[in-house]
């Protein structure tokens, strides 16, 4: 039985062991590592940020759910070899047959001098948290959304967030004293695809958010309340929303499976240079969206070749790009656009129409990752069963 070590429980972890569990649950024996305890949806810390929901209403705790032929361990991974495929942690070590690299993106908040001291951001839940506790003090001046590095999480994100801030602002009566201003490094708001661009460009007019592309913030200036852009120019603010650098985790760097900050891999199948080793999610150097809709979509292309190559075959369809985005209007409404990245980029399509919010949940996860999570491991019981939530 060949043992498959899984590095991450997000949304490509989680739903490739699923997969492996479901088809492969004889042939293979799956490892899935992760040094939190919980999983959050990235939509559910617009619940936080916006006071809909606490933080322990989001957070999906690995120890409700299991799976057979799954055993999670919640430790951190403090080295990686690719070559030989051992990986060790700080409670031991796991040699793989199959290792599948699926830790996602940090943030790094240094990277841009003075934002962790002079602004807020929501790509966390405690960021989310602190930052709506900022709204509830915040009553007239201009919020600033400023995205410090390219790729980020889910593209969309920072301008669902002005839209957001805007139904907000209204349901308080106050939005004539609030401006809301958006800057970022891209021309447009999600540059691989124009239609979507197009779609969020009209959807800022509407509500009477700027957005000013092409440039790049290089430091927070707290003293003086504006943040400083590579251009030379500046722009200034009373509430500072971030959307932080990401880069690949520490421990990713130092296994040298990194080359320019990101994993490259093959685009059928997402194998990286070395054998036997895939890395999947936001991770991967891939021309696409970092977002769960398509690590999801990239999880089950991992687990298909898993299974043609263990049953001498060949993966007989390749990992596309394909995903749908719905963002957030407030009052039960969105927007919905979807694309296909990979193989023929010209075949994105966006609309627009109304959606009730369960409908959002259901298109970002339209598979049982959703309800689909780990039992911890006991000495006595080191493979778990993993039972999907009703």
């Amino acid at each position: 039985m060949k043992h498959v070590v899984i590095l991450g429980a997000g949304f490509a972890g989680l739903e490739l062991a699923t997969r492996l569990s479901e088809s492969l649950e004889d042939e293979v024996r799956t490892t899935l590592i992760d040094q939190s305890d919980s999983f959050t949806f990235g939509f559910s810390k617009l619940d936080v940020l916006f006071g809909r929901k606490t933080k322990e209403d989001v957070l999906v705790h690995y120890s409700d759910i299991s799976k057979d032929g799954v055993e999670f361990r919640q430790e951190r991974v403090t080295e990686i070899d690719p070559e030989t495929r051992r990986v060790t942690t700080d409670d031991g070590s796991y040699d793989a047959d199959i290792l599948v690299v699926a830790l996602g993106a940090d943030y790094d908040f240094a990277a841009t001098p003075g934002f962790a001291e002079g602004g807020v951001e929501y790509y966390s839940v405690a960021g989310a948290e602190h930052m709506g506790k900022a709204l509830a003090d915040f009553d007239s001046g201009t919020i600033l959304i400023g995205i410090l590095g390219h790729p980020f999480k889910c593209p969309p994100a920072p301008f669902e967030a002005a839209v957001l801030l805007h139904d907000h602002f209204l349901d308080r009566g106050i939005r004539d004293a609030v401006e809301i201003r958006t800057v970022g490094p891209m021309a447009a708001p999600v540059p691989i695809t124009k239609e979507l661009s197009r779609t969020i460009l009209d959807l800022l007019n509407e509500c009477g958010i700027e957005y000013i592309p092409n440039q790049q913030i290089v430091e927070v200036d707290r003293d003086e309340d504006a943040v400083r852009l590579a251009s030379g120019g500046s722009i200034p603010y009373d509430l500072f929303v971030g959307i932080p650098v990401h880069r690949a985790p520490d421990v990713v760097a130092r296994s040298g499976l990194a080359v320019n900050g990101w994993v490259p891999v093959e685009r059928h199948n997402l194998a990286t240079r070395f054998p036997n080793v895939y890395a999947v999610g936001d991770i991967a150097a891939l021309p696409m969206a970092k977002a769960g809709v398509f690590a999801e979509a990239a999880a089950r292309v991992v687990a298909d070749d898993i299974a043609a190559r263990l049953r001498g075959d060949v993966l007989h369809r390749s990992y596309e790009g394909a995903g749908t985005c719905y963002i957030e209007l407030g009052g039960g409404n969105g927007r919905h656009g979807r694309g296909q990245l990979l193989r023929r980029p010209d075949a994105d399509r966006a609309t627009r129409r109304a959606i009730p919010r369960a409908c959002r949940r259901q298109g970002h996860f339209r598979s049982d990752t959703a309800r689909a999570m780990v039992r911890p491991v006991t000495e006595s019981k080191r493979r778990s069963t993993w039972a999907h939530r009703r």
